[in-house]
């Protein structure tokens, strides 16, 4: 996973490393097929026409638009959102030209839970709910595998060898 590479200290490893789940570009490639599509279909209108070559150029004016606008955009804000697991911290980082991140310490975060509505079900994805020492817990949607994750975020929280129980010694 190269992208938090150069982010983790020397102890810290990689454990599990997402970008939000496809179903995020359902609709862009929709708007992708019904773009190129009624673009054919009005450059062919136009070419019988005796403003053909305006035409043409103001169909590929409009179309690039709405495809860097409605595709491009989309793809670009999914491929450059990281969700990384490590084992000893929770980083987000999302955007391009704005980028934000949230770093969140394995020791600070209190519980984790996760949602998955039908749709989220059907897709093997979900919403996933961390809860820290902050004033509001965070919410991650449309993360893949969501109950795995979680279940993974739990054992690093809680792999401290000094918390689990051992039974005391019969004398």
């Amino acid at each position: 996973m190269a992208y938090p590479d150069d982010l983790l200290s020397d102890d810290e490893q990689v454990v599990v490393h997402k970008h939000p789940h496809w179903k995020m570009l359902f609709f862009p490639v929709i708007v992708l097929l019904v773009v190129v599509g009624g673009g054919i279909y009005l450059a062919t209108l136009v070419e019988a026409t005796d403003w053909r070559m305006i035409g043409q150029i103001g169909i590929a004016v409009v179309g690039g638009i709405l495809l860097v606008w409605f595709v491009f955009a989309p793809f670009v804000r999914w491929r450059t959102t990281h969700f990384v697991v490590t084992t000893h911290r929770l980083m987000v980082r999302e955007g391009v030209l704005k980028r934000t991140g949230i770093d969140l310490p394995m020791s600070k975060i209190n519980s984790v839970r996760s949602n998955q509505s039908l749709s989220d079900r059907l897709f093997g994805c979900g919403t996933l709910v961390v809860e820290s020492a902050s004033d509001e817990p965070l919410e991650f949607d449309d993360i893949p595998k969501v109950e795995y994750v979680r279940t993974v975020l739990y054992r690093e929280t809680n792999d401290d060898p000094n918390d689990d129980f051992a039974p005391k010694q019969a004398r």
